[in-house]
């Protein structure tokens, strides 16, 4: 029975890094990111929904989305963000599901659902176990400053846009306390996954 682990977090707290840790045990991660990109593709249904919409002024001329063309639209409208959402979200969705369930048919026993917007796309039923990778907010409006090269300003927004972080751990499964070295997160991972009754060759400390 695969245990389907929803991995999230907010801006910033590190999950890439928790992401990271599940590859290198050969535990199947499930990138929602990487197939929001897929699913804009030439050819895919999402990619021609947006091109008979919004036209050829969002491509680049080799025919690929220009993302920065095609966010300048709908950052302005929200009618048009909307209509956005409605082509690629379902795409993103049926692909996402795909993915998992061919990996629970392999009878993995864990498979990772890496997931930035889980609480705020409320994406609970596709999984079993939340897991928040967390950090207090002045480290991660520190880190995010510092990664980004932004402004306070500018990086409290891009926060204040999601589901507050403490708002996240409080409601998770389990938590990954960012905040100290990558040992030992490592550490509080494979601690949760014993729990959850998870453990392969490739799981050390």
């Amino acid at each position: 029975m695969s245990v389907v682990i929803g991995l999230t977090g907010s801006i910033a707290t590190g999950k890439s890094t928790i992401s990271q840790m599940f590859k290198e045990w050969k535990i199947p991660v499930v990138d929602a990111d990487q197939i929001a990109r897929d699913v804009v593709k030439p050819g895919e249904p999402a990619y021609e929904k947006i091109v008979e919409h919004f036209g050829e002024k969002v491509l680049y001329e080799d025919c690929s989305l220009n993302r920065k063309k095609l966010g300048e639209i709908v950052f302005q409208d929200q009618e048009e963000r909307e209509k956005l959402n409605g082509f690629i979200h379902p795409e993103i969705r049926k692909e996402m599901l795909r993915q998992r369930d061919y990996f629970v048919n392999q009878g993995e026993q864990a498979v990772v659902l890496d997931i930035p917007l889980l609480f705020e796309s409320q994406l609970f039923d596709y999984v079993d176990k939340v897991l928040v990778v967390y950090v207090d907010p002045e480290t991660q409006l520190k880190r995010l400053t510092e990664r980004d090269e932004s402004s306070k300003e500018e990086a409290l927004s891009r926060i204040q846009s999601q589901i507050p972080i403490t708002e996240k751990r409080d409601q998770a499964d389990a938590v990954v306390d960012n905040n100290a070295s990558v040992e030992r997160s490592k550490e509080q991972l494979i601690e949760i996954l014993l729990n959850w009754g998870i453990s392969n060759k490739y799981l050390q400390k």
